[in-house]
């Protein structure tokens, strides 16, 4: 079954994480899919970099996890062709929040079992990154004749996920 579209799970709700209050020790949500997105630093580690950049976003929202790896694909992919050595790019921020939803009944019948699904729970289905406004999402080190590449990663990588996003530069 295909996605829902990302209108549906944008809006920050109360964070459902795998780890319950009362009982830390055993009390997992069971089913949760693994994250889309594996690779969290890209480029080269070990280089000296003079210019740092940061995605920042710009409103409270979820971010899925598919979305979160289409914008690191984007930017590493630009990244890695315009300068293949000289970068380093991380992903700061870790898809905590499980996304649940109520399989939508169809067929004979479906209506009488849609009527008691009013406040239906739901099963996991996906992951999502909680962001708060002004919260870095990516962080790109680079020296400064490459600056202009950089920004344009980032503002392809900005173009893939569900807010607005601006470009912080640190010197």
């Amino acid at each position: 079954m295909a996605l829902r579209p990302a209108k549906t799970t944008r809006t920050v709700k109360r964070p459902y994480t795998r780890v319950s209050k009362k009982k830390p020790r055993k009390s997992y949500v069971v089913g949760v899919p693994f994250p889309h997105i594996h690779t969290f630093e890209m480029g080269d580690r070990e280089a000296e970099f003079d210019t740092e950049l940061y995605l920042v976003a710009e409103n409270a929202v979820q971010i899925r996890d598919n979305a979160l790896e289409a914008s690191r694909i984007v930017a590493h992919n630009l990244l890695d062709k315009k300068i293949p050595k000289g970068f380093f790019m991380k992903v700061l921020v870790y898809p905590h929040h499980v996304l649940r939803e109520h399989s939508i009944a169809m067929g004979a019948g479906a209506d009488r079992y849609s009527q008691g699904m009013a406040h239906a729970f739901g099963k996991p289905k996906g992951i999502a990154v909680q962001i708060k406004p002004g919260q870095r999402l990516f962080m790109l080190r680079v020296n400064a004749q490459n600056l202009k590449t950089a920004k344009e990663a980032l503002k392809r990588a900005s173009s893939k996920i569900p807010t607005s996003a601006r470009i912080e530069i640190k010197e």
